[in-house]
């Protein structure tokens, strides 16, 4: 297959012209949403979202589950189950049978609630040039050809700029509205980033491998790179803070790169309605630097990316990156709460460094769930071994970053199961 070249820059959210639900898909989401609040209802979920808060707090409880296969819905929800013709309708399809099949089959620690979200309707410019992404197919693997490739023309940088379509906004918030009357609540809420940590946004204009070099041959050019990637999310935030747009994420929210974000210690105590950054939940991360030493990731990330955490009123630090080798420099970070504690590092080492003191977010390989015949005795004695050696911590365990259940979709129910009995075991 011929090599397909498509550009980085992208509208955010669903075009204006696709926001229309026809009579017939309306009949489809209807009975779903219906069995969503039935769903919601029951006890259990308040249970769930109290064991979070709980969670959150630092309480001891039993260590929390959830699972999200992500790519891998795509193997349990299939397109021959998807009855929605429109791609809005489609969308919302999706939500609710993910919500549904989180309440009924998964048997992890989701909460499902009576709720839509609905997001804004919005264009983001670029950085004043953007990578071009090689790819053979839609899915796997793929490169990208860095744009800044000397620093004569950092110049031509900018800040990004997001530009609201309110009147689409509102269009859609009505359309969901008049779908989900008297069925459920339907919210504005617009998750504006996953991660603030910027080193993502580093390498697409500057190459993975080049930004390695210039931590030794370009230093201060490479200081200079951070410095506008460090003003620019600033500048950010104080754009969605002064026009209204952010929301609070104290609740049902997944923060982080994993968990959510149920706590009574946010917002602040001044809060009058408006949302800051600082009555949420913030988060970094810095995956792509896994290769650089802990020097250089004090001197060329941490510096940039605390400013950033400092905004916030309680912040989650990591992902797939282990931070064993760099704990000492991250947890320098401000009102850090939910630590990622991947499979890549080190667990014993991590559980002596958090214990009681912050959330430990335990993520096991997501590579258990890609094989068709799951391996049962020996994911409940890896499970058991980590449950083991973090007694004493704050523990969840989180499966996520699924490209595939190995076309087995039982592989997450059969996980969650064994998870929630190692879990309830300790």
């Amino acid at each position: 297959m011929a090599d397909q070249t498509v550009s980085s820059l992208s509208t955010r959210s669903i075009p204006r012209e696709h926001i229309q639900i026809s009579a017939a898909d309306e009949h489809v989401l209807r009975p779903l949403a219906g069995r969503l609040a039935e769903l919601a209802g029951r006890e259990v979920e308040q249970e769930k979202a109290d064991l979070w808060r709980r969670h959150n707090a630092l309480e001891p409880t039993r260590p929390v589950v959830f699972c999200d296969p992500e790519n891998g819905w795509n193997e349990i929800i299939t397109p021959d189950q998807m009855r929605c013709e429109g791609r809005l309708a489609r969308s919302w399809e999706m939500y609710l049978r993910k919500e549904i099949f989180w309440a009924e089959e998964m048997g992890d620690d989701k909460v499902v609630e009576p709720v839509l979200r609905v997001r804004h309707v919005y264009t983001e410019s670029d950085w004043g040039m953007h990578e071009q992404v090689i790819k053979a197919a839609p899915q796997g693997a793929y490169r990208w050809d860095a744009p800044l490739e000397n620093y004569d023309q950092i110049d031509k940088l900018h800040f990004p700029t997001i530009s609201v379509d309110h009147e689409a906004t509102g269009h859609m918030l009505t359309l969901a509205r008049r779908t989900f009357d008297g069925i459920l609540t339907v919210e504005l809420r617009t998750q504006w980033w996953w991660t603030l940590g910027m080193t993502w946004t580093l390498i697409r204009l500057r190459g993975l491998t080049q930004v390695m070099m210039d931590m030794y041959d370009h230093p201060a050019e490479l200081g200079r790179l951070m410095e506008i990637l460090h003003d620019g999310h600033l500048a950010r935030l104080d754009f969605l803070e002064k026009n209204d747009l952010l929301g609070l994420n104290n609740d049902n929210t997944y923060v982080g790169s994993g968990g959510f974000g149920f706590t009574d210690e946010l917002p602040q105590d001044d809060f009058d309605g408006h949302v800051r950054t600082v009555d949420m939940w913030g988060f970094c991360e810095s995956q792509e630097t896994v290769q650089v030493s802990p020097e250089m990731f004090e001197r060329f990330v941490f510096p940039y990316q605390r400013p950033i955490l400092e905004r916030f009123g309680l912040n989650c630090y990591g992902c797939c990156e282990p931070l064993d080798k760099r704990w000492h420099v991250v947890k320098r970070f401000p009102r850090l709460r939910r630590v990622s504690v991947s499979a890549w590092a080190d667990v014993e080492t991590m559980a002596e460094a958090l214990g009681a003191d912050y959330i430990f977010s335990y993520k096991p390989t997501p590579a258990d769930l890609a094989r068709p015949t799951l391996d049962a005795d020996r994911i409940r004695a890896d499970l058991r071994r980590a449950l083991e050696l973090t007694r004493g911590c704050r523990l969840e365990v989180i499966m996520k970053d699924n490209h595939t259940l190995g076309n087995t979709p039982s592989n997450a129910t059969r996980w969650c199961r064994i998870a929630r009995e190692e879990a309830e075991r300790v």
